[in-house]
């Protein structure tokens, strides 16, 4: 039996590993003050249409109409909408509202390699701040996650949609830039080569091609990218310049972190403002997250209020496959795990009771359920990943004295349980 197409099973090892970033990004976002919250699976499809665009929309959703109510409903798509239809409801909100939520998210297109079709999403948005110190909060909080689970060569990619409308519509003369700003969007997966192409194929000019192709060369440090974009953005971007250099003023670690992209658009039309994408320097994955301002999107869901909001994703189940796959985070992630070897069949209680024993001290521990031999059980220990074993016969029942082996040094130590339980914690 096989599962659906672009979803999967995930084995232990890895989804220990998952289990450990998604701990360890909980702790961080509470860190920053970001507070928990859940949303259903499942929403209205009225609730997700007119917010992601007409390719999402229209290819990318899974829909469906339910037998009971003849109500169309929709998988959620991301964890933002949601989010704002939550605000746009709950109006007594205190302001700014702050918030984190990881779960899972559905997603109809082709799988691909680190590309799946349901897969997890980690969001910290930001509710009723206009001031780009909650943009630098969702990149700072962001980022040092990243860095938390082991990913410490992550960085952010930043752009500005205002930027983007500016150099697109006043600088070149464009006047629906949308379709070429869907174009450009694909350079990382298709190439300059094939941006070019794609904007020849759509009826534009070879010079303004060119003119939009040297435009996006515009990266790097923000000190080196913002003198370039103040000698060709005319006067009426000038104020977005300004805001840009601010943002990267509060960004940690700015000048290693950090960098400043024009080609960088991000899909979803509902951004207004700062744009985000996080990456990996020493991995050719995909990018590992991504996000920006969002100002309209509540406004859209509520007549009675249009509140401004911020908020960054982490992809991770991109980030959980780079740590197994690039940088073997399986054995790191593995925890200090006691098992319980009874020497013979009718000991199996007494080792029962150690074995809880080490649980209550806060101790995984495991013994064996199939009642094997003691070589058996042993090589069932190392095969389940042990880092000691603990023995149990009669001359330890005897004398309380317990023997136990460290199996990556082979270290051996006889004691009381107290001691044992005291030497494994320290391990």
């Amino acid at each position: 039996m096989s599962v659906p197409k672009g979803f999967r099973d995930i084995e232990p090892d890895v989804a220990r590993v998952r289990y450990k970033v998604i701990d360890e990004l909980r702790r961080n976002y509470e860190l920053f003050g970001f507070n928990p919250l859940e949303t259903p699976a499942i929403e209205y499809w009225e609730t997700l249409s007119g917010k992601y665009g007409e390719e999402a929309e229209s290819k990318l959703i899974w829909r469906f109409v339910d037998p009971f109510s003849n109500r169309e409903y929709a998988l959620r798509y991301d964890l933002t909408v949601p989010l704002a239809r939550y605000v746009a409801s709950h109006p007594e909100l205190p302001l700014p509202f702050k918030r984190y939520q990881i779960g899972l998210v559905w997603r109809h297109e082709e799988p691909q390699r680190m590309r799946y079709r349901e897969f997890m999403q980690a969001d910290a948005d930001i509710v009723g701040s206009p001031y780009v110190e909650a943009d630098a909060e969702v990149v700072n909080v962001t980022l040092k996650g990243l860095w938390s689970v082991g990913l410490s060569d992550a960085y952010v990619r930043i752009n500005h949609r205002k930027l983007i409308y500016h150099v697109f519509e006043k600088e070149l003369q464009i006047d629906n830039p949308l379709p070429i700003l869907r174009i450009v969007d694909k350079l990382d997966k298709i190439g300059p080569s094939g941006v070019e192409s794609e904007l020849l194929r759509v009826g534009m000019n070879e010079s303004t091609v060119r003119r939009i192709m040297e435009l996006i060369q515009i990266r790097g440090r923000w000190g080196e990218a913002e003198e370039q974009l103040r000698k060709v953005v005319s006067q009426g971007g000038v104020e977005v310049i300004n805001e840009l250099a601010e943002l990267f003023s509060l960004i940690t670690s700015s000048d290693r972190s950090s960098m400043f992209d024009l080609s960088m658009v991000r899909g979803l039309d509902y951004y207004t403002g700062p744009i985000f994408e996080f990456n990996v320097e020493s991995t050719v994955a995909p990018s590992v997250g991504g996000g920006g301002r969002y100002d309209g999107l509540i406004g859209l869901l509520s007549k009675k209020m249009d509140l401004p909001a911020t908020g960054a994703s982490i992809g991770v189940d991109r980030v959980v496959d780079i740590l197994v796959r690039e940088k073997q985070a399986v054995n790191a992630y593995r925890e200090v795990k006691v098992y319980v070897i009874y020497l013979k069949q009718e000991l199996y209680k007494h080792a029962w009771e150690i074995a809880m024993f080490l649980r209550n001290k806060g101790i995984r521990a495991e013994i064996d359920l199939m009642r094997r031999s003691e070589a058996k059980q042993r090589k069932n220990a190392l095969s389940s990943g042990a880092t000691h074993l603990l023995f149990v016969g009669e001359k330890e029942i005897a004398t309380s004295m317990y023997t136990l082996y460290e199996v990556s040094s082979g270290q051996r130590i006889t004691a009381g349980l107290e001691d044992i339980a005291k030497h494994v914690q320290s391990a």
